[in-house]
C-alpha cells in the first residue's frame, strides 16, 4: 500500500498491427518476427476478391508461428486454409538496381490493403559494420503496420520484407529498409 492507495497486479490487453505475405497457397505466411514475437494470439485476415469500388471484404483465421528467427526479423505463420493467392519471391535480389520502382504493400497505421511507390534508394545496404545483415534501401513510404509486408518489383514479385524505416519524427522520412528475398 501507497499513501493508502493499493497496488494490484493487472494483465493488459494489448494489440499490434503488422503486415505479412502469403507465399505459399496451403496458408504459409511469411512476416517480421518482430510483429508476432510476444504473441498469444494471432489473427490474420485476408482479404477476399471483392467488386471494384466496394469495401473489401476479410476472412478472419488463427495463425500458429512455423518459425522464427529474431536475428533476421523473419517468421513464418501458417492459417488453416487452402488455395490462397500468393506471391513469388524474386529470384535474383543481385539483380536490383539503384533507381529501379518498387511497390510497398501493406497496413501503414492500421490503414489495410495500402500500397506505395518509390525507387530502390541503395540494392544493398549494411547498417552496422557489427552485425552481417543486409537490406534493401528504399524511399516507399513505410510506416508502422507495414512491417512484415512485401516489397515488390514491378512485375509483383517479392524483393523483400518490409522491415524498419529511420526516423526522427516515428513516420516515413523516405528512408525505409526491406529484407531481400
Amino acid at each position: 500500500e501507497e499513501g493508502g492507495v493499493q497496488r494490484t497486479g493487472f494483465i493488459a490487453d494489448q494489440r499490434a498491427t503488422g503486415s505479412g505475405v502469403i507465399v505459399d497457397p496451403d496458408g504459409y505466411i511469411v512476416t517480421n518476427a518482430h510483429v508476432v514475437i510476444d504473441a498469444r494470439h494471432i489473427d490474420v485476415s485476408v482479404m477476399e476478391p471483392g467488386q471494384p469500388g466496394q469495401p473489401a471484404k476479410h476472412k478472419h483465421f488463427a495463425a500458429t508461428t512455423v518459425g522464427l528467427d529474431r536475428e533476421t526479423d523473419l517468421a513464418v505463420l501458417k492459417i488453416e486454409a487452402k488455395g490462397l493467392p500468393t506471391l513469388s519471391f524474386l529470384d535474383d535480389t543481385d539483380s536490383l538496381k539503384q533507381g529501379q520502382l518498387v511497390l510497398a504493400l501493406g497496413s501503414p497505421l492500421g490503414l489495410d490493403n495500402s500500397l506505395t511507390v518509390g525507387f530502390v534508394s541503395a540494392a544493398v545496404r549494411q547498417l552496422s559494420p557489427d552485425k552481417p545483415n543486409f537490406y534493401i534501401q528504399t524511399d516507399a513510404p513505410i510506416n508502422p503496420g507495414n512491417s512484415g509486408g512485401p516489397l515488390l518489383d514491378i512485375a509483383g514479385r517479392i524483393a523483400g520484407i518490409n522491415t524498419m524505416i529511420m526516423s526522427q519524427s516515428g513516420g516515413s522520412e523516405g528512408i525505409g529498409f526491406a529484407i531481400p528475398s
